[in-house]
Order: structure tokens, then sequence, then C-alpha cells
């Protein structure tokens, strides 16, 4: 018997378990395959989106490679909920959950059937960092495969995204655009499977994944319909069999150095804010003490080099293009700003990766600036606090935005408010909108604004309004918006107490974010207020509220 096959043993061959013997043989396992180490291929697809819809053809494709391995391989699915399906509708309340879904059934299968290895192929943003966590409880050998990125839209020559359809929909409040056009941008933002083209969470993700070493090199970038990506899928049987016979794990590969990695490529990319929840989750989840001073600290360190979608020219197709991740990561190795000694799922370290991989060439024009004139010569994803978020806050400011903004509040208790108030015309120049009660807690569920946002971006006001709340923001949002506000509404936080017409000021070069009320004022304002009435929950949201932790310690809702 083979020593890799740690755990599986103990269904397939142990003859005190003979149900557990005769169940596996009724499946078509033959004696040589019950021999073999059992491999689970953990599948996040489903048939509703884009992101998701060619991963269960991506999982046979595995299972067949861990069969060539000399491995028995065996597919179980687990869910996904879309975030651009969902956006802007009770759904969303349901996406971040997910994440911790995704892992609970991850570690829930793998350990109730005693499998030695996964093999998990996830699309959408909250597949991935749920797939980690699940894999980091085993702790047994494994790999992430991402489904790989959508290939840009086009409508009247002009190259679109899913983020175009939101936008569009801004410009058909302030009657821009036809309802032909509308219609014609909607029709064809996506073109087929992959995830959102541009620097969104998803490639944020699958960029943080792969720099953290638990993908293959160039899963990040292989575009969804590439054969490149057939080729990794095939390429994964082999490197699961050798991380199973040299019982490299993923508390092996996850380490402070390699999360270092990880925020580093997010940052000079120019990723979402949804990475800083996701690397704390998976912090967590590796028992690590990594929080936001680190990213506070990275951030300060990095300079962002990517000119992607949202606020930049660029997809992530036109990376592949130049070299894939790889190449980008052997530039940043080269000038000293990555950790090369750390393992990855391929066996080797990170340097070890990259010796035969050419760095690409930045420049100006490119999708990557050179080191020497950044686009930012600090992070955009700036870690925020002061009396309005006295445990901290996230805003993705490119720089583009300015670095500071003052206004008065225009205050929401829920996005469907907001959303009214925009249509409206209500919010005008010079507003702070904060929209609240919208946190992992009292959302529940912490749904992304970027409906919010794209109808500002869209009406032509990203530069002279911002917005505020407890909430997050999809990787697809870009203007000065401010999320992850912790304490939440929900919790009795300042944003709680906020009322239209005070004062807010967001700093990026102090990173902070106050309002000009006193303590005394607060103090008197909280003696009347009444927090949101959750009685009605039940169910996954229910159990979400109580359970989980705030955004500032990543939302998790394993907390022991």
């Amino acid at each position: 018997m083979s020593n890799s096959k740690r755990y599986s043993w103990e269904v397939s061959d142990n003859q005190e378990n003979p149900a557990a013997m005769a169940m596996l043989y009724a499946t078509g396992l033959t004696d040589q395959k019950m021999k073999q180490p059992f491999v689970g291929v953990a599948s996040c697809g489903y048939e509703s989106n884009p992101c998701n819809m060619h991963l269960n053809d991506f999982a046979k494709e595995i299972k067949d490679a861990t069969v060539k391995a000399k491995l028995t391989g065996l597919v179980f699915n687990t869910i996904g909920i879309s975030d651009g399906i969902s956006m802007g509708t009770a759904g969303m309340r349901y996406s971040l959950p997910s994440r911790e879904i995704i892992a609970d059934s991850i570690e829930s299968f793998i350990l109730g059937h005693s499998f030695d290895g996964i093999v998990a192929v996830a699309g959408c943003d909250k597949n991935m960092p749920g797939a980690v966590m699940g894999m980091l409880r085993v702790n047994r050998p494994a790999i992430m495969v991402y489904g790989g990125t959508i290939r840009s839209g086009k409508y009247k020559n002009e190259k679109l995204n899913i983020v175009s359809a939101f936008e569009a929909y801004g410009k058909k409040i302030k009657n821009e655009i036809s309802d032909e056009d509308y219609l014609g941008v909607i029709k064809n933002a996506c073109p087929g499977a992959g995830a959102c083209g541009g620097m969104y969470t998803a490639n944020t993700m699958s960029s943080a994944i792969e720099a953290m070493g638990l993908s293959l090199p160039y899963s990040s970038t292989n575009p969804a319909t590439s054969p490149e990506k057939r080729q990794e899928c095939q390429s994964a049987g082999e490197y699961i069999a050798l991380l199973l016979e040299k019982d490299i794990k993923p508390k092996d590969i996850v380490t402070l150095k390699s999360l270092e990695n990880a925020v580093r490529v997010v940052v000079a990319l120019g990723g979402s804010t949804n990475a800083v929840l996701h690397i704390l989750a998976i912090a967590k989840t590796a028992g690590l003490d990594f929080g936001l001073e680190d990213f506070k600290r990275i951030n300060a360190e990095t300079p962002v080099l990517g000119d992607f979608k949202p606020s930049g020219k660029f997809m992530m197709e036109d990376l592949h293009e130049i070299g894939g991740l790889p190449a980008f990561m052997k530039y940043f190795l080269e000038k000293g700003m990555l950790h090369g000694d750390c393992m990855t799922v391929t066996g080797k370290t990170l340097a070890e990766n990259l010796e035969s991989v050419a760095a690409l060439v930045p420049s100006k024009e490119s999708v990557i600036h050179p080191i020497e004139t950044p686009l930012k010569e600090t992070g955009h994803l700036c870690v925020l606090s002061g009396n309005l978020a006295p445990e901290g806050s996230v805003a993705k400011i490119s720089g583009k935005e300015g670095k500071s903004f003052t206004g008065k509040a225009k205050v929401y208790d829920s996005e469907q408010e907001a959303n009214e108030a925009m249509k409206n015309k209500e919010v005008e120049k010079g507003d702070v909108v904060v929209i609240r009660y919208v946190g992992p807690k009292g959302g529940p569920g912490m749904p992304e604004m970027l409906k919010p946002t794209s109808i500002i971006i869209g009406g032509g006001l990203g530069a002279d309004v911002a917005l505020i709340t407890d909430g997050r923001f999809s990787g697809g949002t870009h203007g000065f918006v401010v999320g992850h506000v912790t304490p939440e509404a929900y919790m009795g936080g300042p944003i709680a107490l906020i009322q239209n017409g005070d004062e807010i000021t967001i700093d990026a070069d102090t990173l902070t974010i106050s309002c000009n009320v006193s303590d005394d004022e607060f103090v008197e304002r909280r003696k009347k207020w009444k927090n949101k009435d959750l009685s009605h929950l039940s169910g996954t949201l229910k159990k979400y509220s109580q359970l989980v932790s705030t955004a500032s310690e990543g939302c998790i809702t394993d907390n022991g």
C-alpha cells in the first residue's frame, strides 16, 4: 500500500470497516483503486453564472489526471453564490456566508470520508478563499485550481466587462444611453465562461493564492477558455501525487512570509478590498498572527504598478499576453519585493518556480508600470481609523479620486434606500453617502455595495461623491469609497449614530476617517439609539449573524 495513503486506508483496507469497503466497491472501485490514495476533487461548479459554469468539466479533467497519476480521484461538489447575479438584491447577503459554507463542506467531506488529499476547482471570488480555508482546516496535501478569467466583451467597438453593465445603469438613469444600447451592453458584456475580467475580487484572490503558493504557476492568469487552463487541470494530478508523496500540507505553504507575498502582489496589482477580509480569514484559519496592522505596513511599503480595471485600462487577459503572473512575480522578486524561499504546491520554492521564467518588461503604456515610476508610490488598500471607525475600515484609493474628501452625510439604513435616493437624484456633489446596517452581523452577510457605487460612477459623480459603509465593496468598485467600518452599526459603532448633515472627512494621507461630532454628542445620541431588529432571521443568516466575527477579524465563523 502506498505511503501516501495515510487516511483512506481506514475505509478502503481496514477489515474492521467492511460496510465502508462494500459501499466503495459498489461505486465501481477496483482492487487497484482501493489500494491507491484517495483524492477529493472539490468542484464549485454550477450552471447559472459564467464564473462557475465550466468548473464541473474541469473537475472531470482533474479526476482523469489523478487516475493517470495512479491516484483515486473522486469528485464532490460544494456551492457558490454569484455576486454579479445577487448584487443589489436580498440574495447578496448570502455571498460572504457562502465562503464559510464552502470551507465547512470541504472540511466535512474530506474528514468525513477519510480522504488523503484535495484538489479544489473554484471560480468566483468567495469560492477561492472558502476552498483555501477548507484546505487549511483539513491540512492534508491540497491544490487550488482557478477556473480562469473571462475574455473581454465588445459592443460598438468598445471593450466591455461585467462592470460595464452596472455602470450602464447609471448612464440610463441620467438618460445618457438609449434603451437599445443599454441592452446591447448587457448582452455583450460577458462573452462566455470565466470570472470577471478586471482586477476585481476573483482575479485578486487567484493572484493572492498563486503568490501564496497554493496554486500552480500561471493559474491566476490562464484564461478560462485557454488551452493553458486545460493543461493546468491535467498537471494537477502529478502535482497532488507529489505533495502526497512528500507530505507537503497547506500549513507548510501558508506562512507569515507567504501571506506577505500575497498581500504585496495584491497591492502592486491594485486588487480588491475584499482581499483584506479573505486574507485575514485565511491567516486566522492557518493559526497565524496576521492582522490589519500588517496590511497597513505592507501597503505603505508597496507601490501600485498594475493599471487594471476598474480604475485603470487593462484586463487580466492582458497580463496573460505578456507572460502571466509568474513573469510579474519574477520582476517583483528581482526588485527585492518578495520572499523567494516560500514553499509552493510544486514542491519547490517560489524562487525555484521562477528560475526559468523571463521577467516581464514594464512600461508606462503597459499593464505593469515600472517600480521606479509607479501609478502610486504607496498602496491603494488604505486601512483607516478614527472616531467613525475605532476598530478600522478599508478604503480602495487609487489616487485618481484625490487623497482626501470632506462632505456632508446623507444617511441610509439600507442599500435599497440609498439606491432609490440616487435614482431620484437626491445625492449631490459634495455628499458623503453613508450606508449602514449592512455589516456582517447586521446585514447580515455584509453585502457588496457595487450597485450604489456604479450609480455614482455611471452618473458622473465619481470625483464628487464619497460613500462609506459597514458593508463591503465589489472588486469592481472604484471611486472615493470606504468599507468594512468597524464596529458596525448593528454592534453600536459610531456609524450607527451619524445623522444627515454631519461633516465627514476621509484622508488617505493621515489614514483617518472622522466625523465632526463630539464625544459628548455621541453619548447623547446613543441614549436615543434603537438597533435593527433581526428577530425574523432563520436558517443560514441567523447562524451567520450569531457566529461571525468582525470585518477587522476577517468575518470568520470558526472563532475557536
